[in-house]
Formats: structure tokens, sequence, C-alpha cells
């Protein structure tokens, strides 16, 4: 038996709300499950920020026993400081070559190494300038 963490959804519709379960593989989204691990309400509050709880030390027995995190999941354990940041490479286009710039995980969006000044042109014509008016 493969155990899953995965999330199934609760809520009203258009108002989603999901709970994080242990449940094997085989078993429906929504169906039976083995434990309760924790809830995510992907709806910001009043503060603007998305709500979510997690029982730390079962997901860590989980995860110690071989139970394996679906993507959505380990985007929360990510998130949560649980787990180490998923790889992710982006793609120019598909079937493509990969672009191997890096990418933040939190974003997704292209980290820009450090923003070196930009020489300017001037400098080097004044350095010039001065050349040529001392002899």
């Amino acid at each position: 038996m493969v155990v899953r963490l995965r999330l199934s959804r609760l809520g009203c519709k258009n108002r989603p709300f999901f709970r994080v379960m242990a449940a094997d593989s085989r078993s429906p989204r929504d169906g039976k499950h083995i434990e309760v691990l924790g809830y995510f309400n992907p709806l910001p509050g009043q503060d603007g920020g998305k709500r979510m709880g997690l029982k730390f030390d079962r997901i860590k027995y989980w995860l110690s026993v071989g139970a394996q995190a679906s993507d959505p999941v380990q985007r929360l354990l990510f998130r949560s400081g649980l787990l180490p940041p998923p790889p992710m490479v982006a793609m120019g286009r598909k079937g493509g070559e990969r672009d191997t710039r890096p990418v933040d995980p939190m974003t997704g969006r292209y980290v820009d190494a450090e923003k070196t000044p930009a020489i300017s042109d001037n400098k080097p014509k004044e350095e010039d300038s001065a050349e040529d008016k001392s002899p």
C-alpha cells in the first residue's frame, strides 16, 4: 500500500477549503483516508493571507516511513519550511531547449544575478580628454 499525502477538497461551490490527508494512493480524492494532517484555505482572509495549519510531527512521521507528497502538498510543505524547494527548470517553449536561469520557487519568476552598476561612457572620455590636454 503506497501512502500519499494529498489534498481533499471541502467547502462550497467557488469557496474551496482543503484538508491535508494521508491516504492510500488508490482511494479517490475525497474518499477514505488514514489520517488528517492539517488544512489549507486558498482564499485570502481579511488580512490578505492564506490560512494554513499543519501537524508537523505527524507529517514528518509519514514522510519518514515512505509516504509520498503530491505536488500541491510539496509546495505547501516547502512554504512552511518542512521540505527543500522542488527543482524547477523553466522551458523556453514546449519541446525546446531548457532555460538554465535559476527560478525563485516562491514566485516562479527568474532570479536576476546581482545587478552591477552600469559603466557610464563618460568616464573613459574624460580620461581621454584629460590625456589630450596634458601634452
